[in-house]
């Protein structure tokens, strides 16, 4: 039976959600990371566990018709691969950072300055287009500590919360790029293999779409259902049922995770009273 063969990252934050996301898309796995490949009885795939910055190179090669890697990774390695979704974990940015005690007028600060990076592709691009001229020096692992041991003047790294920077007297002062987790294909991907991986695409949104939203149910007086509705139309339009209590209707709908608690409070001022939110489990668009 044909199997697509989908790169992800070996350990760390990312390999856990990357696990996670196939998990909840009823996808288990027969052997852990700990081996270079893993199977699955749930669907035809199998994982290959790779470094992230290899994850690009063996989508392009073929040796994997997929990966899930982080957007700065592609955008770096500069392979030939297609986007095939957003995965929307994993979200960062790349910035650039300088000490803390510098004042920073703007980007012309950067002239003539040396900057260390793990990203020399992405920092050479970004500097040519903003016409400075700075020396970059690359280097893998503990960006953070170059300014302080005198290797460069200024790093560009990945930034999630900041406070690495922080620790290390530093302070953000320009975004890059910012990046989440993608899943990416090969472009020569065989018809049969690529129908499997939109098998898969199908299963991922699902995941996806249940973890951003939320199940809402009230209790709502008739004369205020126009306005509810309003405020929360789910996916075409809520559900209404009547209460055996006259001049009520109970109210079921779909509510977006960023927006749940002001739309919460503005339910409460509309009149709206028990209600219940719960998780979902998959949601088929």
């Amino acid at each position: 039976m044909e199997k697509i063969t989908i790169a992800v990252q070996k350990k760390g934050r990312m390999s856990d959600k990357s696990l996670e996301l196939f998990k909840e898309s009823g996808i288990r796995f027969t052997n852990g990371a700990r081996r270079l490949i893993a199977l699955s009885n749930d669907f035809p795939v199998r994982l290959l566990y790779l470094r992230d910055d290899d994850i690009p190179q063996y989508v392009a090669d073929g040796v994997a018709d997929a990966g899930i890697v982080g957007e700065n990774e592609v955008l770096e390695k500069n392979r030939p691969v297609e986007t095939a979704l957003k995965l929307g974990f994993a979200k960062c940015r790349l910035s650039l950072a300088i000490p803390k005690e510098n004042d920073y007028p703007g980007l012309e600060w950067f002239q003539k300055k040396r900057i260390a990076t793990s990203y020399p592709q992405i920092l050479t691009k970004f500097l040519l287009q903003k016409n400075i001229r700075a020396e970059v020096h690359e280097i893998s692992g503990s960006v953070e500590i170059a300014t302080g041991i005198g290797l460069a003047d200024a790093i560009l790294d990945i930034v999630s919360s900041g406070s690495t920077l922080i620790s290390n007297g530093l302070k953000e002062v320009e975004s890059v790029i910012k990046s989440e987790a993608l899943l990416i294909k090969n472009p020569a991907i065989s018809p049969a293999k690529d129908e499997l991986l939109n098998q898969l695409i199908f299963r991922f949104d699902a995941a996806m779409a249940a973890e951003n939203n939320k199940y809402i149910l009230l209790n709502a007086p008739n004369d205020k259902l126009d306005e509810i509705i309003q405020l929360i139309p789910g996916m075409k339009s809520p559900t209404v049922v009547p209460l055996a209590d006259k001049g009520w209707s109970s109210v079921h709908s779909v509510v977006n995770e960023n927006k749940f608690w002001q739309v919460i409070d503005q339910l409460k001022s509309a009149g709206a009273q028990g209600i219940l939110v719960t998780s979902l489990e998959k949601m088929i668009m």
